[in-house]
């Protein structure tokens, strides 16, 4: 007899052989990456606005769940404080990328001309191989062309801001009335049960993930631009906020936000202390940070292997560009949890997760406080 999954359909079904079932999934997941590359530009501005929400979300939870003197702040104020603190720091960010690229751009020159004096430091410091290599394989780079891209860049990203901003208007409208949908589409209890589990296993991991990342990469950023400042780099301003929407990008995120400033900073001044101070206090701050910080707060919501970080981060980098590297984790953590409910794909989920342990959507941390546990 075939098993059934909780969406009461057979894991299996019955005449096909296990070769035409990972046939029929293998097709199915060309079609799925086909149609995210095409729709790219109808995708993205969806995906971060559908982050932005969940950030929101864990935001006026936060401050509808607040006590003061025996008094509750109401459902609407918790959702007002928590967009408009959001949609103000993304306004913030995108604003600072938007003024000083061009700045940046009309500074180009200046650094070109002192690029010679920068080399001559860096053979001091690491020797001619590695200025032979900076040479050949950047000093051909088109920096004009490069920043007007930046510019470009930046501008559209600005003119995006307002269309995420709708997606999002519309998202918190409709939380609301979600489970009522849920519960007049689904076919029986146990599926409406099940489809809540999934839900909210998804929603409190990424409520978890975003929250927990947003606050800190802001320390990372703030500590790196206390030391910008101290130090007078240019573009202080332009660095830190790359160092923070850098630091959700894995790995190489952190890696990227010590290298950019060290390099201009060698660039800028007359002296290698600078780059020093920069390339070390700054890499500690992100090492610190990164390794304890960081999975202290986030614990075992974000239960992938380090191997299938890197894989995601290459695929949606490779789908979705740099936007995609920003959102590979938090995709794959809701395909795991997805995979994780499906008993055809539980072999899967098993071998993206960091330790082979996967709990039940109603398990996941404080899901018993909103979940719906299967029956």
């Amino acid at each position: 007899m075939n098993s059934q999954d909780q969406f009461g359909t057979t894991a299996r079904p019955a005449g096909k052989s296990m070769l035409a079932f990972w046939r029929d999934v293998f097709l199915i997941a060309t079609l799925v990456v086909s149609g995210l590359y095409a729709g790219a530009g109808f995708l993205m501005p969806l995906a971060l606005a559908a982050l932005i929400f969940v950030l929101i979300t864990a935001l006026s939870d936060r401050i509808t769940g607040l006590q003061i003197g025996g008094w509750h702040p109401p459902r609407w104020l918790g959702y007002l404080l928590g967009t408009t603190a959001a949609l103000l720091g993304l306004f913030a960010v995108t604003s600072v990328l938007a003024n000083q690229a061009s700045q940046f751009a009309r500074a180009l020159p200046q650094y070109e001309a002192q690029m010679d004096t920068a080399l001559g430091r860096i053979a001091g410091l690491l020797g001619d191989e590695i200025v032979s290599f900076i040479r050949k394989n950047f000093i051909q780079i088109d920096m004009s062309r490069l920043a007007v891209s930046a510019i470009g860049g930046a501008g559209s990203f600005l003119s995006t801001f307002f269309l995420i901003c709708l997606y999002v208007m519309f998202m918190i409208g409709e939380r609301s009335v979600f489970g009522l949908k849920i519960e007049r589409a689904a076919r029986d209890q146990k599926l409406r049960d099940e489809i809540h589990a999934i839900t909210n296993a998804i929603s409190l991991s990424l409520q978890r993930y975003v929250s927990v990342k947003s606050f800190v990469s802001a320390l990372t950023a703030l500590i790196s631009y206390a030391v910008f400042r101290w130090l007078g780099l240019e573009f202080a301003e332009t660095w830190a906020v790359l160092t923070f929407a850098l630091n959700f990008i894995p790995s190489i995120g952190s890696v990227l936000a010590v290298i950019l400033p060290a390099l201009v900073a060698l660039v800028q001044f007359d002296t290698a202390s600078p780059f020093l101070i920069i390339a070390f206090g700054c890499g500690a701050v992100q090492f610190l940070i990164g390794n304890f910080l960081d999975p202290a707060l986030t614990g075992r919501s974000l239960n992938l292997s380090t191997f299938m970080v890197i894989l995601a981060l290459t695929f949606w980098t490779a789908i979705w560009g740099l936007l995609g590297a920003f959102m590979s984790v938090p995709l794959t953590v809701c395909l795991l949890i997805v995979f994780a409910q499906i008993p055809a794909m539980r072999p899967v989920a098993i071998l993206m997760s960091k330790d082979g342990q996967l709990a039940s959507a109603a398990d996941t941390p404080d899901g018993a406080a909103h979940g719906h546990g299967s029956e």
